[in-house]
């Protein structure tokens, strides 16, 4: 595998560090990734973020938010004794995984669930009022929210 050296680009711009920290991480993740996941969209702000967690209870799942990241963390305890069990098939894999995702600005997590072995997480952005687009009037107020004062007429 090829492997792409970003440092002399980094030298020479300023801001845009997580694009190169993006690239880098393309080249270290796994062809599939484990637990498997889907990600759906629900609506135009949000979405549900399902990860297959067979075999974990709640107790065994971690999840975290910080700023714009989304990270989750399955860690199987074993009461029994790996020793003592005898598998004649094992497809259901236990081991412990670290799912990591990108969220856009103003994305939080609202709510997650466990139900028939899925882990559902759903996401949902909301843009402060600052941050939303308002209309600016040429040569008026620039605020249209505020109603002007009504003129009188002059008899």
């Amino acid at each position: 595998m090829q492997t792409l050296d970003f440092s002399p680009f980094l030298r020479s711009t300023v801001g845009f560090d997580k694009l190169f920290n993006n690239l880098d991480n393309l080249n270290s993740q796994e062809t599939k990734p484990y637990p498997p996941y889907n990600i759906e969209r629900k609506s135009e702000d949000t979405w549900l973020v399902s990860v297959a967690v067979a075999g974990f209870s709640i107790k065994d799942i971690e999840i975290e938010t910080k700023e714009t990241s989304l990270k989750i963390k399955g860690s199987k305890v074993s009461t029994i004794n790996q020793n003592e069990r005898e598998f004649l098939h094992r497809g259901i894999a236990e081991r412990d995984f670290d799912l990591r995702f990108q969220l856009g600005d103003y994305v939080e997590v609202t709510s997650a669930d466990l139900v028939n072995g899925l882990l559902n997480i759903e996401l949902k952005r909301e843009v402060p009022e600052s941050k939303k687009t308002r209309r600016i009037a040429i040569g008026g107020d620039a605020d249209l929210t505020k109603k002007k004062p009504a003129k009188k007429a002059i008899n």
